[in-house]
């Protein structure tokens, strides 16, 4: 049965229909004219049924991950091969015209605004909102601008809600899902490479934050190279047999904490001997600058735009390496020392606390600051430990846990560092010296 192009739907009506925004639709039909309504005597818009199924055709190609320009394209791909695009698409019905309201009818639409409803909508555990705002979203800006602005900000400062204890951790994932997802459709439905370089990107082994590098990888594929995104926890012995395989101009390694941040260091130094040049950057590299000189290869900025002009600059072979710092004596026996006897360590902090009936929270905190610990003196620093140290207070506070359990796990863990390694354990005994001093004085704070 072939849709009605009679027009006889206003604005109001095909908006309710469709759940699309006003500003959208505007948009759509001054970039792409589509759909292309015609006005009464009074300039009013009028819409066909086959208007309407021309929007819900597009809203269809977008939540596949298609952009609204690149849709568009494959409307007139159709349309110029004499293929009617709406050929099988079923028709829907006007029905539900008085009793359906809209998903998302916000008129706000710059990106600040969007990204608010957007993590608002995310926080709610709504998918259909969140969804309907990034397809407005994709619709108006480019998708380089949606991808920062709302998806990798969004997430961000949803992270921040969870790190000050105002969003739970169901939050955060969905979120992340969600936004996931977009990138990999977005990544799917991007145009074949037209550069002849091939570059990989991946994470190392117990990296699971993989966000950002599945962000740069369709940036990097946008630009028309060819992006091999391995994604999440790889061994190095998989990063090297895939860099021979493809034969990689480049490869791209993120990490996001000081563990993986170690895991990379090993990952690096095995693939500087194939050859091929090596970036890398993630959140633990903007915390710590100085870490970046202790890596093979090349630090790729602080920024996703930083990040693309290195890797451009890599690519053209116009970059220097710069010299590796080594770690000192000190810290490579006290890493040997520490990793040997990690075990009866925290086997001794457990028999030592006052509180025998710990949380399993203050268990994952143990182990969490040896991971820490052990990756600080690989990278020739304690200093990197200090800033991990305020998700073990997140933690204890989450588990309303008092205050003195953390001053007490810190002596409890120099006394076992003295115990199983002595003089070996120097620097972590220093830092923890330090961190007592830190927590007691927060202590003293909160109760004045």
């Amino acid at each position: 049965m072939s849709i009605s192009k009679n027009p006889a739907f206003n604005l109001k009506a095909v908006l309710q229909e469709t759940n699309i925004a006003a500003d959208t639709l505007r948009a759509w039909e001054r970039r792409y004219g589509l759909p292309l309504p015609q006005r009464t005597a009074g300039r009013h818009r009028l819409y066909s049924q086959y208007d309407i199924e021309t929007i819900k055709w597009l809203q269809a190609r977008q939540t596949e991950g298609l952009s609204i320009s690149r849709a568009v394209d494959l409307w007139n791909e159709k349309i110029a091969s004499k293929v009617d695009p709406l050929a099988g698409f079923a028709p829907s019905t006007l029905s539900s015209l008085q009793t359906t309201p809209a998903i998302y009818t916000s008129p706000e639409t710059n990106l600040d605004s969007l990204r608010a409803q957007w993590i608002q909508a995310c926080l709610d555990f709504n998918e259909a909102n969140a969804e309907q705002i990034l397809n407005q979203a994709f619709s108006i800006y480019p998708v380089e601008a949606v991808c920062m602005e709302v998806l990798q900000k969004g997430l961000s400062e949803i992270g921040g809600l969870w790190y000050e204890n105002r969003a739970s951790v169901q939050q955060e994932h969905f979120a992340s899902g969600l936004a996931m997802r977009r990138l990999d459709s977005l990544l799917s439905g991007s145009p074949a490479p037209t550069r002849n370089q091939t570059v990989l990107v991946g994470c190392p082994s117990n990296e699971w934050h993989t966000f950002t590098p599945l962000h740069l990888a369709l940036l990097l594929r946008r630009r028309g190279l060819n992006v091999i995104h391995l994604g999440a926890n790889i061994p190095v012995e998989q990063f090297e047999e895939t860099v021979t395989a493809i034969r990689a101009n480049l490869v791209i390694l993120v990490a996001q904490t000081l563990t993986t941040a170690a895991t990379l260091q090993l990952t690096a130094q095995t693939l500087s001997g194939l050859k091929v040049p090596i970036g890398y950057g993630g959140r633990i590299f903007n915390m710590h600058p100085d870490m970046a000189g202790y890596f093979p290869g090349y630090h790729l900025g602080d920024s996703l735009p930083a990040s693309l002009n290195t890797i451009e600059t890599l690519l053209k072979n116009k970059a220097r390496l710069n010299p590796l710092k080594t770690v000192s004596q000190e810290f490579v026996t006290a890493q040997q020392a520490f990793i040997a006897q990690r075990i009866h360590i925290e086997g001794t902090i457990k028999e030592m606390i006052s509180f025998a009936a710990y949380a399993e929270g203050f268990d994952t905190g143990i182990h969490f600051l040896g991971d820490n610990i052990a990756a600080a003196l690989q990278l020739g620093s304690m200093e990197y430990v200090t800033s991990e140290m305020e998700w073990v207070k997140i933690l204890m506070q989450s588990r309303q846990r008092p205050a003195s359990e953390l001053t007490e796990l810190i002596k409890n863990y120099s006394q076992a560092v003295d115990k199983h390694i002595n003089g070996r354990g120097a620097p972590i005994k220093d830092w923890l010296k330090a961190q007592l001093i830190i927590v007691q004085r927060e202590n003293q704070n909160e109760q004045t």
